[in-house]
């Protein structure tokens, strides 16, 4: 079918292509600023880039394109269109709908502009769908050309196919192909729309609401958390950076003073140190790789530590230093000049890309930097955390969902005595302490050990597993024995999370997948397997996934909550997410405001079966590294 596409310079011409409309899909063509021009990447930066035209489409094969910022042939007037879409993108009763929504999140956002539901991003929608039998498309899978071809079976020409070397705003405006491209992907989106609804409605009803009322929504909030960006003191970066470089020449100076020229690397992962310790010195396996070699990682030089510390004492410094010299090895390559590669040179702040579909539990990711793995206060040596700072007159404000986790699998399991706990604001691993060790006052080894029990109770635990937890995550030695006596007393003083634990992984192997409480639904091809290490592995995911995933989506819905007050609010800025904290720029006197708010938004009750409260946990700073826990609001 020819598809009918017109160019439209006036906002009557918009009301009048759209007029009635319930859903109506929308893109944006950008292109850089003058001084951005040589920035490869600029286009994609609203902070370097500016919005050249946007295209509408209500019906299939049809679609307007609107220029905006043309060089070459008649825009529409500016203050007019920026007024309308305002307008449009925060009208309740329209369906936004965008490939890749949080892009033009973005952009809306830099202008003012907060993308109010209802919305649809077609990604996440492709994203929630599948590629064949067992596995869900990725967002390798999901571009808009890709897409088109696979379910539409039409091509889409390539930017650089239609522009021929030239920047968007370079082209005619009225130019045929010009109005062609810009129109095409507002065409394809509402297309794909319907095509992925349909498919939900027959094979994943709860994906289409999910698509709709959770993953749309956070598209928007990824968004407005890139705009924003992440606020870095540099002058403390670059302070700390020669620092790091100091102490990691003293490290490898002390090093060679044991193992002479052996050349170490930036983090002794060298074949000639992984020769030096294994043929020279001749020092036992303890670990080895996949491919069966001696392994020289975080755990393999514990492991050599300490049987130096009872065979070889000459030798322990030696592991010592390794391990030290590693920890600032990290901190440089990852933290410091990871960073700085990101840093944006408009904005002088980072804007990492977060994903929030790119896990199997429906977790966010974060790239680009990995804003998510920074170290905690104590093994952070010079205080990465720090390089976070707010502006003058401003702080960073963090709540953090409080074990939400184990309220989750305490949800699932049903299991009085930890309900319980949770609703009388009790201490569960005081209360695991009991379970395990039995009644009486517990030791911080006690306390220790069942802090580290808890947060694998849902997930399957073995003796062998825990044992290497505890040594590795806790610095606590533990015979298997003993091991297999704490599990025992777990499973003997919490009895219904083992008639959980058996029933779902049964339900799991009966169907080959597992789902959250609100229907997110991963595959597990390998749960019947004959071979007894992939079954294993399905199992546990079989019941880390509903666990794991439900709060996920927990976290999901309260940022749909958070972003309907942003228009009222634009004092309240997201800047990141990290695993079930949230965290904001805020002017310093609006602070009880946002805690009051955020924490309304993240404690209510995220659907009528979860029957346990939430807790959501505060704190505020001048910077990341210096937060401060706050009283109840």
């Amino acid at each position: 079918m020819e598809s009918n596409y017109k160019c439209v310079t006036s906002v009557a011409g918009i009301h009048e292509y759209i007029a009635g409309a319930v859903d109506v899909a929308f893109d944006f063509e950008t292109a850089p600023d003058e001084e951005y021009r040589s920035d490869e990447k600029a286009a994609l930066d609203p902070a370097k880039s500016h919005i050249v035209g946007c295209s509408f489409s209500i019906k299939a094969y049809t679609g307007i394109y609107v220029p905006v910022a043309h060089k070459v042939g008649i825009n529409i007037d500016n203050t007019e269109f920026y007024s309308f879409l305002r307008e449009f993108l925060m009208n309740r009763s329209i369906r936004k709908i965008a490939h890749n929504l949080s892009f033009e999140a973005m952009f809306s956002y830099y202008l003012g502009i907060v993308i109010l539901p209802p919305v649809y991003d077609t990604i996440a929608a492709s994203q929630m769908s599948l590629k064949n039998s067992a596995e869900f498309r990725g967002l390798s899978d999901s571009g808009l050309k890709k897409l088109a071809a696979e379910l539409c079976n039409e091509t889409i020409p390539t930017f650089a196919d239609v522009t021929d070397g030239k920047y968007f705003d370079e082209l005619d405006a009225q130019g045929i192909e010009t109005v062609r491209y810009g129109a095409a992907d507002s065409d394809y989106s509402l297309r794909l729309m319907h095509i992925f609804n349909n498919w939900f409605d027959r094979f994943l009803p709860k994906h289409k609401w999910i698509v709709e009322n959770i993953e749309s929504p956070t598209s928007v909030y990824i968004g407005i958390m890139k705009c924003n960006g992440v606020p870095i003191n540099l002058p403390l970066m670059l302070q700390r950076k020669k620092e790091a470089e100091t102490a990691m020449e003293q490290l490898r100076e002390q090093i060679a003073l044991i193992i002479g020229d052996v050349k170490i690397g930036s983090n002794c992962g060298t074949k000639a140190f992984k020769d030096y310790l294994y043929k020279t010195l001749k020092l036992p396996v303890l670990k080895t790789t996949n491919t069966d070699k001696g392994a020289s990682d975080d755990a393999a030089m514990i492991l050599l530590k300490e049987w130096c510390d009872e065979n070889r004492k000459e030798l322990s410094p030696l592991f010592a230093l390794v391990q030290e010299y590693r920890k600032w090895g990290k901190i440089k390559s990852t933290y410091i000049d990871g960073y700085l590669k990101h840093l944006n040179s408009a904005t002088g702040k980072i804007h990492s890309n977060m994903y929030a579909l790119s896990t199997n539990t429906g977790r966010f990711s974060c790239s680009q930097p990995n804003c998510q793995n920074m170290p905690r206060k104590t093994n952070d040596p010079i205080g990465v955390r720090t390089f976070i700072a707010a502006p003058k007159g401003y702080l960073i404000v963090s709540c953090d969902y409080s074990q939400i986790e184990l309220r989750v699998g305490a949800h699932y399991c049903q299991d009085e005595i930890m309900m319980e706990t949770y609703r009388t604001g009790g201490d569960i691993h005081e209360q695991t302490a009991s379970v395990i060790f039995g009644a009486g006052k517990h030791d911080k080894e006690q306390r220790t050990i069942a802090k580290n029990v808890n947060f694998g109770t849902f997930y399957g635990l073995f003796p062998r597993g825990l044992q290497s937890t505890l040594k590795f995550k806790a610095g606590i030695v533990k015979s298997v024995l003993e091991c297999e006596t704490i599990i025992a007393n777990l499973k003997e003083g919490y009895p219904k999370l083992v008639t959980w634990q058996e029933e779902t992984k049964a339900m799991a192997a009966k169907r080959m997948y597992c789902e959250t409480r609100l229907g997110r639904r991963r595959y597990l091809p390998h749960i019947n397997s004959s071979d007894w290490g992939k079954k294993s592995f399905a199992e546990r995911q079989s019941m880390n996934t509903p666990i794991q995933g439900t709060a996920a989506d927990i976290l999901k819905l309260a940022l749909g909550r958070i972003l309907l007050g942003l228009p009222d609010r634009p004092w309240l800025q997201p800047i990141l997410q990290i695993h079930d904290e949230l965290t904001f720029i805020i002017p310093k006197e609006r602070l009880d405001e946002a805690v009051s708010y955020i924490k309304e938004c993240m404690q209510q009750q995220p659907f009528p079966e979860f029957d346990l409260p939430l807790v959501a946990e505060s704190s505020a700073g001048s910077t990341f590294g210096a937060m401060e826990e706050l009283e109840e609001v």
